[in-house]
């Protein structure tokens, strides 16, 4: 099975200083036949205006990965980290207990463009934990990045979840292929771009829940950036 999750079928919001896009039920958007897909619960696909962001506030028992797309994040958070998240940069967040952080754009002049993933753990309770690694541009070309993990395999962030998240860059006319096992789900998101998988076509924003399917295979028609999800049932 392969469902296509439209990107105009999201919830979204326009405040202002923040124009959101929810692939799942968050904040004032509430579908009940989208509340997250296995463990992952939560893409939004969020453009910040500079100098603007999202004051302290708290999170527990949630592994919050955050991927900057454009621009530049001001992270600070209460277990004492203070970081700047750029393109080619992730951060992983184990809220835990309880943590409190804020985020806000880094620059004065141009917009930040993210995208902030939220994946259930696997117990409650973790200590609060905060990562922030590089990942090398060449390493996602063409080819598929490991950029989250539940044992940091390959270089990539740690997370506290049976849970794989990997992104790939594709030039017009590239194609790649993974295997799945068709124990499992996944989740496809096209960052930007288009391409098609498995003869479906996905244009920029839209999803895809995958179940039951043992290979997937995309080819882009666009220069284009896609996140897979690797998620337990």
């Amino acid at each position: 099975m392969i469902l296509k999750r439209p990107a105009a079928a999201r919830g979204h919001a326009d405040h202002g200083w923040l124009k959101t896009w929810h692939s799942f039920s968050f904040a004032d958007y509430h579908d009940p036949a989208e509340m997250g897909w296995g463990p992952l619960r939560v893409i939004n696909d969020d453009i910040v205006m500079p100098e603007s962001g999202f004051p302290k506030h708290g999170h527990r028992d949630m592994e919050i990965i955050t991927w900057v797309l454009s621009g530049a994040l001001s992270h600070q958070d209460s277990i004492g980290y203070g970081e700047v998240l750029r393109p080619g940069e992730a951060q992983r967040m184990s809220a835990g207990r309880g943590v409190f952080h804020s985020e806000f754009n880094a620059s004065a002049s141009e917009p930040v463009h993210l995208l902030q993933i939220w994946i259930e753990p696997d117990a409650r309770g973790h200590e609060p934990r905060y990562e922030q690694k590089v990942f090398a541009a060449e390493g996602r070309a063409g080819r598929w990045q490991l950029i989250a993990s539940p044992d940091g395999a390959e270089g990539s962030l740690a997370i506290h979840q049976d849970a794989r998240l990997r992104v790939a860059e594709l030039a017009p006319d590239g194609s790649l292929s993974h295997a799945l096992d068709p124990q499992r789900r996944a989740y496809v998101h096209v960052a930007r771009g288009a391409l098609h998988l498995n003869g479906e076509e996905l244009l920029t924003g839209d999803g895809a829940k995958i179940a039951g399917e043992s290979l997937l295979h995309f080819v882009a028609s666009a220069a284009t950036e896609v996140l897979l999800f690797d998620l337990p049932n």
